[in-house]
């Protein structure tokens, strides 16, 4: 196992009393695998992957990362992995080559390896010409790229990555996912937070999903999607007062589930949605109930966000307060 970890809990102090951000976290990540590690704000994904970048210690529990111990090890555990933050670490009048060959040499690359490897990541992630550049000239994607740059100039065997596409372009988010399944290719593990649902569906071998700092889902997309009751169904009706007679046709077909009225809207989810519609449409036409459309939707990753913490995943409610992280 590239990482293990048991029963990881963090306390922060803050003024309102001890605040548990992360309450007794297990996880195995294997060798090659990129995971996704998703929740709402404030669910202890950036408290989880800090503790397992060595960045601040667990309050109890252990955990091993890339073989060594987090509690016995850490200075191990730092020389094996790569880490790109959300908030970049970047000094605004460095030169941009120089912030990448400082952080090589910190880790044992020698200068010269430095240069051609910076060169050639700047290349591939779209930074051509900038290798002389003050840092605070580049622009917020650029200064992104940097940071990742960074992160993955030593050639670590696993990289954790939090938020790596947050302010990234389509074409660049697009270049960047190529980047990482090419790292996976040549034998790196990564742990990457985010909150672009289709970059962790179209990305991540497995996903875990954690809430209020509990693991509270495990698996592959298409896993936890089939753990969300069936597709979702959506029928438009050309007269609102004949809603309740289409769901009461709903109410009456076998695994339906939260049936829902709108307006001229009746939704409701099923199993294998598609193969149903022949039926209900003739039992809909039948009762003289005239529809202007109707949609048939396979569950995502923002459905299963929803059934299983019950909040969206970019939900500020319940974000850690600044005062938390400056406990840190």
């Amino acid at each position: 196992m590239m990482i293990e970890a048991r029963g990881l809990v963090r306390t922060f102090k803050t003024k309102r009393g001890q605040v548990q951000a992360v309450q007794g976290v297990d996880l195995n990540v294997a060798d090659g695998e990129i995971v996704g590690f998703l929740g709402p704000n404030g669910a202890g994904k950036t408290t989880t992957m800090r503790m397992l970048a060595t960045l601040i210690k667990p309050t109890s529990g252990s955990a091993t990362v890339a073989g060594c111990d987090l509690a016995e090890d850490p200075v191990g555990v730092r020389r094996r992995i790569g880490y790109v933050p959300q908030s970049g670490s970047t000094l605004p009048e460095a030169i941009a080559g120089d912030e990448v060959v400082d952080h090589a040499r910190l880790c044992g690359v020698s200068k010269k390896q430095a240069i051609a490897d910076g060169q050639r990541m700047f290349d591939e992630l779209d930074l051509p010409g900038l290798w002389r550049r003050q840092c605070k000239t580049l622009s917020g994607g650029q200064r992104r790229r940097l940071d990742i740059v960074m992160g993955l100039i030593h050639d670590p065997k696993l990289i954790f990555l939090d938020e790596p596409t947050t302010g990234l372009d389509p074409q660049a988010r697009a270049n960047l996912w190529e980047h990482i399944r090419g790292l996976r290719e040549r034998g790196a593990t990564i742990f990457l937070t985010t909150h672009y649902l289709d970059e962790a569906d179209a990305l991540c071998d497995r996903i875990l999903v954690i809430d209020h700092g509990k693991i509270v889902a495990s698996g592959n997309p298409e896993e936890l999607k089939q753990q969300v009751s069936g597709d979702g169904v959506r029928l438009s009706l050309t007269d609102a007062s004949q809603a309740p007679a289409a769901s009461k046709i709903v109410a009456e077909l076998d695994g339906a589930v939260a049936i829902e009225t709108d307006g001229d809207v009746v939704a409701f989810r099923i199993p294998k949605g598609g193969s149903i519609l022949p039926g209900l449409l003739r039992s809909i036409d039948a009762q003289g109930i005239e529809l202007n459309g109707v949609e048939v939707r396979r569950p995502t990753l923002d459905d299963v966000f929803l059934t299983m913490t019950g909040r969206s995943l970019r939900d500020e409610d319940h974000a850690v307060p600044a005062d938390e992280e400056a406990a840190a």
